[in-house]
């Protein structure tokens, strides 16, 4: 089994930043794609960032210019840089990761998501 362990959230002013970190352990061979997820009350999980094995990085457009995802892949850790945070940027922030585990001969790719981490902005 695979686990993904979030940090990093908190309350932050209007302007400011945080930085999320989402640390995988467990049967790993190799991390694939990652991403940072994001749901505010009442809302649907949204995709904020991906970034694939590659290093190839999307960013939603409302976070355009103010987050970077990044990968540390010696840790098996991946990052969200959040700047300039807005009101609205307030959600529980979850990680999500494709894994390649290896089973005797053979290997099966997993996706797994974190148990969520709370950032809220304050106007």
């Amino acid at each position: 089994q695979v686990q993904l362990v979030e940090s990093g959230g908190g309350l932050v002013q209007a302007g400011g930043s945080l930085r999320l970190s989402c640390a995988a352990s467990g049967r790993i061979s190799s991390i694939n794609r990652m991403a940072w997820y994001r749901q505010a009350p009442g809302k649907q999980r949204d995709l904020v960032a991906v970034i694939t094995s590659g290093g190839t990085t999307t960013n939603a457009d409302s976070v355009k210019g103010r987050f970077t995802i990044s990968r540390d892949n010696a840790k098996n850790t991946f990052y969200l840089l959040m700047s300039s945070l807005k009101p609205e940027d307030t959600a529980v922030y979850y990680c999500n990761a494709d894994v390649t585990s290896t089973v005797g001969s053979g290997y099966y790719t997993t996706n797994y998501w974190g148990q969520g981490t709370q950032v809220t902005v304050s106007s």
